[in-house]
């Protein structure tokens, strides 16, 4: 019999001839032969060399049939890691990214006392990995996720029920933040920024297999954030905070938005390739639209 690292071998060249690049296709090869196999890498490693027990193979198999039509790794598997957090997903939710982890980053920098009661909302919950993330950073804090999918929030509140969060992170099936009056110390969203012309360009993986309503931003991706920066500028508390993922290239656009708010841009933070990825806006209605922050050109 084959050893388990020659099975992993022939099933990363079927990945890379199906399109997969050969780092990804070495990746998800192994990532899946340990979902297999139930084992955690240090056992795989230790292991490979080995033959694999009678039942992997045609259960892997099936596993890299389904990786081949490019259905992501993180839906057949049932989740993806999030802050540390195991987050189930499924083809109702936006898997999570690693870039949106920058929204829990900033939130910790700004609401710096984390025993304090906050009041924070999350916009387009999804799988409900921001507001969970929150919850665990914030014991203390009273949130509310809202989400216009009904199936998406079944998988939210299953997050919540599995990370223990349940009784502090309350859901409503709205739109944005529609009929929640507030007052929040932070709003946070990632919302759906593509704009609706590149849609077609996407990787299989989410064209084919994530929701298109979560995707999908409108003629230059922003028209959801035309309509949650003044509903968040109607429920933030003075001094609250609104941290909002958007795509690249958008920044200048954002700033637009912001300047027609009460609710000025305070300052755009860059993920790790640099890309203009998080808007800080802070509720203040005395402060002069005129004073607003400008990104660079």
């Amino acid at each position: 019999m084959a050893t388990l690292a020659k099975q992993v071998s022939l099933a990363c060249h079927r990945l890379t001839a199906a399109g997969l690049n050969e780092h990804d296709a070495r990746f998800d090869a192994e990532v899946l032969a340990r979902h297999a196999l139930v084992w955690d890498r240090a056992a795989y490693l230790t292991r490979r060399h080995e033959p694999p027990p009678s039942a992997f193979g045609a259960y892997y198999n099936l596993l890299i049939e389904r990786r081949c039509l490019r259905e992501p790794v993180a839906q057949i598997i049932g989740f993806r890691e999030f802050w540390g957090l195991e987050i189930q997903v499924s083809r109702d939710v936006l898997i999570p990214r690693p870039e949106t982890e920058l929204l829990v980053e900033t939130a910790l920098g700004l609401l710096k006392g984390k025993t304090a009661e906050w009041h924070i909302a999350d916009v387009g919950t999804g799988s409900g990995c921001l507001a969970i993330a929150l919850a665990m950073e914030f014991p203390q804090a009273r949130i509310s996720a809202t989400e216009i999918s009904p199936r998406a929030l079944v998988v939210a509140q299953r997050n919540a029920v599995t990370h223990n969060v349940a009784t502090r992170v309350s859901f409503h099936l709205t739109n944005f933040l529609d009929g929640l009056a507030g007052p929040y110390d932070l709003i946070v969203s990632n919302p759906p920024y593509v704009p609706n012309r590149d849609l077609a360009t996407l990787a299989p993986e989410v064209s084919l297999y994530e929701p298109v309503a979560a995707l999908a931003g409108g003629p230059d991706g922003l028209d959801p954030a035309r309509k949650l920066v003044p509903a968040a500028a109607a429920r933030l508390k003075a001094g609250g905070w609104l941290v909002m993922e958007i795509g690249a290239g958008q920044s200048k656009a954002i700033s637009g938005i912001a300047l027609h708010s009460r609710i000025p841009l305070i300052k755009i933070r860059p993920d790790l390739q640099e890309i203009s990825r998080v808007v800080v806006m802070r509720h203040n209605s005395k402060a002069s639209p005129s004073r607003t922050f400008q990104p660079a050109s």
